[in-house]
């Protein structure tokens, strides 16, 4: 089994693959010249890569998201594709969404403000009980998070193109089902993939079903938010809009510009895309597994690329 890897941390992810397959030959991407080989470890690898590698049987993408590989000019459409499911993920992007969820819901927002104006005051607490929280997007990591947030005392509605069943969830599904979810709870999560139907699915319309004084958190994909809807949801300067905050991870160009408005927002909080890192022992696993499988034959589980994920 040949093996080319494309990565940043290339050195690092063959010297751990080949712990787990000690008979592959694994080389690093250079600029040219790499001999042809069967299977391609990648995340957002160039078009130089497909267009210098002719004979590939698989590619294993080392991350959640498939959006920048799936817009790859280059990129050979009837090669199966295998991509990283939750591989630790998960449990990184639940800590972060239950930080944001206490932070709005323990009002460590308004606590935030009112320092900055030596205002001693304290707010009322709503219970948990009593903070509904949305989780758009049930796959591996959606899933993950939703079960987290309902073990800390949240209800949680979860929401899927197809339905779903996830013992402790209220799932929807669907257009009507979307509409339900987003009337009824105080923080959105936003964990869809970047697809052309998911594509500013928190738009003004959709924003405007959230009760008033509702929250975001996106740490999914940047393109799931419609910026200038969300910033006139949130409203200027210190007069409150619709929304209450928001918490945000990813965004549809990274680094986010210097000049965006979003990093002056005083209700907006930024993180650079820092929400679930690839913890890199539990996704080798899941490469090698993957890698092991294909070259023998055996069916391994791959995104479809009409849908995205």
């Amino acid at each position: 089994m040949r093996v080319l890897i494309y990565h940043s941390d290339a050195e690092q992810w063959r010297n751990i693959l080949l712990e787990r397959l000690p008979d592959a030959e694994i080389q690093i991407a250079a600029d040219s010249g790499n001999p042809q080989v069967d299977y391609l470890v990648a995340w957002k690898p160039p078009a130089s890569v497909f267009e210098e590698q002719r004979a590939l049987k698989g590619i294993v993408n080392l991350g959640a998201g498939v959006d920048a590989l799936l817009q790859n000019p280059a990129l050979p459409r009837e090669i199966p594709i295998v991509k990283l499911r939750d591989a630790g993920m998960g449990e990184l992007i639940g800590d972060y969404a239950r930080y944001g969820v206490l932070h709005f819901q323990r009002d460590f927002d308004r606590y935030r403000r009112q320092q900055a104006s030596a205002e001693w005051r304290e707010v009322p607490v709503v219970d948990k009980p009593d903070w509904p929280v949305g989780v758009l997007g049930l796959g591996a990591i959606g899933t993950r998070v939703s079960q987290m947030l309902a073990a800390d005392g949240y209800p949680v509605h979860g929401w899927s193109r197809s339905p779903k069943r996830i013992e402790g969830i209220a799932c929807h599904h669907g257009d009507e089902g979307l509409d339900t979810l987003l009337r009824q709870v105080k923080t959105l999560i936003t964990l869809l993939p970047d697809t052309p139907a998911t594509r500013h699915i928190i738009n003004r319309d959709n924003l405007a079903k959230l009760p008033n004084g509702a929250n975001l958190i996106n740490p999914g994909r940047g393109t799931l938010i419609d910026e200038p809807a969300l910033l006139d949801a949130l409203g200027e300067g210190e007069h409150e809009g619709h929304l209450r905050g928001a918490l945000l991870d990813a965004f549809p160009t990274e680094p986010l510009a210097a000049e965006s408005p979003l990093w002056r927002h005083p209700r907006i909080l930024i993180t650079p895309h820092m929400a679930g890192p690839t913890p890199i022992g539990a996704a080798a696993d899941q490469v090698a597994d993957a890698l092991d499988a294909m070259s023998k034959g055996k069916a391994v589980e791959t995104i479809d690329p009409e849908a995205g994920y």
